[in-house]
């Protein structure tokens, strides 16, 4: 595999890890995004995605060179040991009003919006990073054997609990937000607190598995937090 380093303006630099499986270079990445300190060094932060890390610093405290230096430290690092992968489950009502985009989703893949439902909660999804607004999840997408395009037309509001797709990824909005993916469900459930010391209760490499609800049973879970199973009854 292969690290590069490339300044990302005057207060950032990018590393990206080529060469190995998409496994191997997740881990590196995790790897080494987990030896980075925000707190310290004049690291402000560190943003892991699928193959590459973005660390913004203080240009105050350090410069690029020193962080270069501390990003090839970490990478030389022995991988941390990750802690066990935890499972979510997401309760969803699937289609209408909640997944305004099921029906063309289904016409695509040439398959029935039922199918589209059993394929996206057939398999746990494995959570790769934080995406946007909020620290939504970021999932491998479900086995649907294309990839899904994203809208022509972007919506200016997507609403918080929307589970959506687009190429081989899925996603559950965290929070309100403009979006270009095919929204297909919704859950009731609430994912993140910003008022909570750590806003979001999920991390990298946990697993995600969907469950098809009635839009009846929406106010049994509404505004639940979204916690790993064995630590709540979600039902």
């Amino acid at each position: 595999m292969k690290t590069a380093v490339d300044d990302c303006g005057d207060a950032a630099v990018r590393v990206c890890v080529r060469g190995g499986t998409v496994e191997q270079n997740w881990d590196t990445v995790r790897s080494i995004a987990a030896r980075l300190d925000p707190s310290s060094d004049g690291i402000v932060s560190v943003i892991p995605t699928y193959d590459a890390l973005l660390v913004e610093f203080d240009n105050l405290l350090t410069d690029h060179d020193a962080v270069r230096a501390l990003v090839s430290d970490a990478a030389a690092a022995p991988e941390p040991r990750w802690g066990a992968p935890r499972t979510f489950e997401i309760p969803v009502v699937y289609g209408g009003e909640y997944g305004p985009d099921l029906r063309e989703t289904a016409q695509f893949l040439g398959v029935s919006d039922t199918e589209v439902i059993r394929l996206h909660s057939a398999a746990p999804l494995v959570m790769r990073c934080y995406g946007s607004p909020g620290g939504a999840p970021m999932l491998d997408g479900p086995a649907f054997g294309l990839p899904i395009p994203r809208r022509s037309s972007p919506r200016p509001r997507v609403a918080a609990g929307s589970v959506a797709v687009a190429g081989r990824q899925a996603v559950v909005s965290a929070k309100p937000a403009p979006g270009g993916w095919a929204v297909i469900g919704r859950t009731p459930l609430t994912l993140v607190d910003p008022a909570a010391e750590q806003i979001s209760v999920y991390r990298p490499g946990d697993l995600f598995v969907f469950r098809a609800i009635d839009a009846d049973r929406w106010d049994e879970f509404d505004g639940r937090s979204l916690l790993p199973i064995g630590g709540d009854s979600h039902g």
